[in-house]
């Protein structure tokens, strides 16, 4: 069972701001072409589940960037916020936006087989290949979904 782990955070100009409880003390990155366009890299994140409370929202745009997924941005300072899962409401707020990451460490990587090649990360973490993290998503999902 994971350790659940109180995190807070806000934007680069402060005008939104975030709790939440991760699902442990650990990170992701996404390498799919999206999240590299998006945040002009890959895109680092926490599992934070529905936990997450924004203060701010106004500031908050959503760009749906596909059947399934949607990108919030904060509109006064553009800093990628988070990507949720619009089925269920599951939020991976960006890992840069987080005050205090002391104990965390990366354990997986996504969407590896879209990994450019001029970047690599030192750490030994689980990799899945797009198609396979998109199974296991379907695999999650209900059978009435």
């Amino acid at each position: 069972m994971s350790e659940q782990v109180n995190i807070s955070g806000r934007c680069l100009c402060g005008a939104v701001s975030f709790t939440a409880q991760s699902d442990g003390p650990h990170l992701g990155a996404c390498h799919c072409s999206m999240c590299r366009k998006w945040t002009g890299g890959p895109f680092l994140e926490v599992e934070c589940g529905t936990s997450v409370r924004f203060e701010g929202e106004e500031n908050i745009n959503v760009y749906s960037s596909s059947d399934w997924g949607e990108r919030g941005f904060c509109s006064k300072c553009g800093s990628s916020l988070f990507y949720r899962i619009k089925e269920n409401g599951s939020t991976g707020i960006a890992a840069g936006l987080i005050d205090d990451m002391s104990g965390f460490s990366m354990i997986a990587q996504v969407c590896v087989d879209d990994k450019p090649p001029y970047y690599s990360f030192a750490e030994k973490t689980r990799e899945l290949t797009c198609a396979e993290m998109f199974a296991l998503f379907e695999a999650s999902r209900p059978d009435d979904a």
